[in-house]
């Protein structure tokens, strides 16, 4: 039998052995088509899941694959029955397909009558579709192209959309060749987003995923609405557009709560996209306002809810999704997979630092032991509020302060979920506060500063959590967040990933409360970071105060 890392049982876990040698090699095999639930030391915890399984099917992998990948690896002998489960999991994607139709317009087809039968008796479907033309096909009201297939994912028979996209107005983009090259996995990302129509490319902090939006804008040549996180979020995209492409200042437009350009490439902020008045969300009508080619979603697991409504309106344009990690904390996954596309390309964050794309980091947790008397106050807080108390405890701060302290040759960046909290360590340390209610231009000014060394150290509110570029920040302290956010753990390692000038590597400190919920929160939010093959050494935070840390 063989002495595989990997134990895979009935209830669609598998158990993965983080000290045997092939642990690594295993990791990046089921990586397509699992998702890391667990990650303590020595087993993590991965499921498998139907979404998991229709992504990897989209993305071309078949269920022989799978199953090979399980058989490979296990250790034990493989559940027949989990096998089985696999085969037809992946089967069902696809058996129901959108196509365009030159008489009946969008259809509905079926390679399995019995299937188009089970969906068309559907209280959720029935409203969505046309007449019947035949045993295997059914017309689909245009306008419900995104609807159908989001309530098909939601019964279990996710629908292969190949009914083709409109071209857009045509507008002439390229990227530049002097000064740069695309990289190879750009170009890769690129081509598979194209080649399947829509979709999402997943991409580690600090890769370029800006550089393959402008790779696919130079594809679809044509006009392009591009979504983002923030303001400084737009402006980085237009200048790294002006750098890398073609395009002038004068086609690209700003629609954000300072401007409301509308030009043949539009960036405008999610904020501004969904601001409502009068119960009315007043700008949505920017997706009709011209006839765009391509809709790219910046940070695409933050969607909001009422870009996802309108986006569910125009499945007809090419739509990119670009993100580091497809997960999210509301569970709408399959709203990403139905609505935007499935995932079209990924690739494991360790395989782009061993090109040397981004930095290598070192993740560090430290745990504080709080006094008697915070043990006490935590104790006897309302449950609502133990998280915030934890979070924000006197020994915290001593010992973020402490490590900004030891670590001020270095770019330092301080991130903390509690204004209070980061108003306190910004006094103490003498250093700049960026929140959310700092003024766009004073925050680019001191990202700036900070950029050119101006400024060594910067606190930061969860505004610096998505789409700042702060190429030379090496030092992240993360003193609290949202929570158990695993997306948010995965977006603030990203601010300190990208490579150095000098070569030198990175360092993630997450400091975590001992014995409170702050340190259960800790464990979820590092799972993604463990699932990309990046590891916790734990140190305690009286040795950072006495000086025998390895830091």
């Amino acid at each position: 039998m063989p002495d595989g890392p990997l134990i895979v049982q009935s209830d669609k876990t598998l158990l993965l052995e983080i000290d045997h040698p092939l642990s690594t090699e295993c990791r990046k095999a089921i990586a397509p088509f699992a998702e890391l639930e667990r990650a303590p030391e020595h087993i993590h915890t991965y499921r498998l899941t139907s979404l998991g399984l229709w992504n990897a099917r989209a993305a071309g992998h078949d269920a022989e694959m799978v199953i090979d990948t399980l058989l490979k690896y296990s250790r034990y002998a493989v559940p027949h029955a989990l096998l089985v489960d696999i085969a037809e999991s992946m089967a069902r994607y696809g058996r129901l397909r959108l196509e365009s139709d030159p008489v009946h317009g969008l259809i509905m087809i079926t390679s399995d009558r019995a299937v188009l039968e089970e969906v068309l008796r559907s209280k959720r479907i029935r409203p969505l579709v046309g007449d019947r033309i035949d045993a295997e096909t059914v017309a689909v009201h245009p306008s419900e192209r995104g609807h159908i297939k989001q309530a098909l994912l939601k019964i279990g028979w996710p629908a292969e959309d190949s009914a083709g996209y409109v071209d857009g107005e045509f507008h002439e983009i390229a990227l530049r060749e002097e000064g740069w090259k695309i990289r190879e996995y750009q170009r890769h990302a690129a081509e598979g987003f194209w080649h399947g129509g829509s979709g999402v490319v997943v991409l580690p902090c600090g890769a370029g995923k800006t550089i393959v939006g402008a790779a696919a804008m130079a594809e679809a040549k044509a006009t392009t609405l591009i979504l983002v996180t923030n303001t400084v979020a737009a402006r980085q995209w237009r200048d790294e557009l002006l750098r890398r492409t073609t395009l002038t200042a004068d086609e690209i437009g700003e629609y954000s709560g300072a401007k409301k350009e509308v030009r043949p490439v539009t960036i405008a902020t999610y904020q501004v996209m969904t601001t409502r008045r009068g119960g009315v969300y007043t700008h949505l009508d920017l997706f009709d306002s011209r006839d765009w080619g391509l809709i790219i979603y910046d940070e695409v697991h933050l969607l909001p809810a009422p870009i996802f409504r309108f986006t569910a309106d125009i499945q007809s344009r090419r739509r990119l999704g670009l993100t580091a990690t497809l997960i999210r904390e509301d569970g709408l996954e399959g709203d990403v997979f139905s609505l935007i596309g499935p995932k079209r390309f990924d690739v494991p964050w360790k395989e782009i630092e061993a090109q040397g794309y981004i930095a290598p980091a070192d993740c560090v947790e430290v745990r504080v032991t709080l006094t008697e008397e915070e043990r006490l106050a935590y104790a006897t807080a309302e449950p609502d509020a133990r998280y915030r108390y934890c979070a924000t405890t006197v020994s915290k701060t001593e010992i973020v302060e402490e490590l900004a302290l030891r670590h001020k040759a270095d770019q330092v960046l301080i991130i903390g979920q509690y204004l209070e909290q980061i108003d306190e360590i910004g006094a103490y340390l003498n250093v700049p506060v960026i929140k959310g209610d700092t003024p766009v231009k004073e925050r680019e000014r001191l990202y700036q500063s900070f950029r050119i060394g101006e400024i060594s150290c910067l606190v930061v509110s969860k505004v610096a959590n998505f789409s700042i570029d702060l190429p030379e920040a090496t030092i992240a302290i993360q003193v609290s967040g949202s929570f158990g956010s695993r997306q948010e753990e995965a977006q603030r390692l990203g601010r300190i990933l990208r490579p150095k000038a000098d070569g030198r590597g990175a360092r993630f400190y997450s400091v975590v409360a001992r014995d409170t919920i702050d340190q259960d929160f800790a464990q979820h939010r590092q799972r993604f970071l463990a699932e990309q093959g990046y590891s916790y050494r734990i140190i305690d935070g009286d040795d950072v105060i006495n000086g025998s840390a390895d830091i």
